[in-house]
């Protein structure tokens, strides 16, 4: 009952200080529109590229309507020098540009080597990238193409033709993102770390703004003294506004945007639950350690701001120096993304995720019994010693 009485007046304490109930129910909901809006066209499409051609001839022009026909690929005008694309690039009019020797053709036709440039802006690395893939197997393509043709025209046989042309064929399979689809891949990963944040960010004024507001005796009185019920009480208050931020979610944005995640949202929930769990808890201990609340908000900015860096979801974590991979350690999102990725994104049964599982509980168990001891020294001093 006790519990109980503390966790409603957590929740009213939510409901009415603008500290708690901006950072917990009106930033969230703000937040996850507008990363959901910035990703919403899922795709990099239509990228202007222009074309440096030199060669004029039909093997060219082929090449370049077989360009404009990849998705990421709008071909905007025709360049005539090295320094007019670069320019060009430099604009900001071009994300790219194909450059066509004089030549070419002739040289295909006679077995000789053409070297045919890509121009990319590598300053934008994944618009970069995907010009670089698209126009590769557009060009690679063609090329074997023209060759196999001329084969064909001189009374080779087909299937033998196309063996000496492509003796070895790649097939590639993209798995569980097969689209390169940034709303699935990105959202859901921007949402979640968001979600860390503002939990500990709040969590961190559990205990220290008590004094703000001069209500710690009247909560110590309710508790009857108990660290133990004061920190269950405000943990399940906290609790349940996390998972009404998780049906906001997968509820809402998730639905109305497209993000398929029914099959996976069980799972989804078990681990938001101990990820919520484990921020709650860092953020009381440093609210129990830290009395002054505007410190204790900067060691919490300073202790969350990099966790998607640090995450490995756009980097991988063993790339990183040995000393920024422990630094990812000590932060419950790292564990919950490798396991978020294999429940959600792969589909993989819960089991899976055992090791991230344990890795959250360990975050759980570690800091809400030193929390509550901690509590406990200053309930015995602030008000049974009083």
């Amino acid at each position: 009952m006790t519990v109980l009485q503390i966790a409603v007046r957590e929740w009213k304490r939510i409901s009415a200080l603008p500290a708690f109930y901006v950072l917990l129910l009106i930033v969230p909901f703000f937040l996850f529109f507008f990363y959901a809006f910035i990703y919403e066209k899922e795709k990099v499409k239509n990228l202007p590229v222009a074309i440096w051609d030199e060669d004029h001839s039909a093997a060219s022009r082929q090449l370049t309507f077989l360009l404009e026909q990849m998705e990421s690929i709008h071909i905007i005008q025709p360049v005539n020098s090295q320094t007019e694309l670069e320019h060009l690039i430099l604009k900001g009019e071009i994300m790219g540009a194909v450059h066509f020797p004089t030549g070419m053709e002739i040289r295909i036709l006679s077995g000789e080597p053409v070297n045919i440039t890509l121009y990319t802006n590598a300053s934008a690395l994944v618009p970069a990238k995907l010009l670089f893939k698209n126009a590769s197997e557009v060009i690679i393509t063609g090329g074997a193409g023209i060759t196999l043709q001329k084969l064909v025209q001189s009374g080779m046989n087909r299937s033998k033709a196309m063996a000496l042309v492509q003796p070895l064929v790649l097939t590639t399979l993209p798995l569980y993102n097969p689209e390169y689809n940034y709303f699935q891949y990105l959202v859901p990963g921007l949402i979640t770390v968001a979600l860390q944040m503002i939990i500990i960010m709040v969590g961190v004024l559990i205990f220290n703004y008590e004094s703000k507001t001069e209500t710690k005796q009247e909560l110590y009185a309710i508790s009857k003294g108990s660290a133990f019920n004061i920190l269950l009480g405000k943990t399940l208050a906290h609790l349940v506004v996390a998972w009404i931020n998780f049906v906001l979610v997968t509820g809402i944005i998730f639905p109305l945007f497209g993000i398929d995640s029914h099959l996976a949202t069980f799972h989804f929930f078990v681990l938001f639950t101990l990820l919520a769990l484990a921020c709650i808890g860092i953020g009381a201990l440093i609210s129990v350690i830290v009395d002054d609340t505007m410190l204790a908000t900067d060691i919490a900015l300073f202790y969350t701001a990099p966790a998607f860096v640090f995450s490995g979801y756009t980097f991988p974590r063993w790339a990183m120096p040995w000393y920024d991979q422990y630094y990812a350690m000590i932060m419950p999102y790292s564990s919950f993304l490798d396991g978020f990725v294999k429940v959600y994104t792969m589909r993989l049964p819960l089991q899976f995720a055992l090791n991230e599982i344990g890795t959250l509980l360990l975050f759980i168990l570690l800091t809400f019994p030193l929390a509550t001891l901690l509590l406990r020294r200053k309930i015995r001093k602030e008000y049974i010693g009083s």
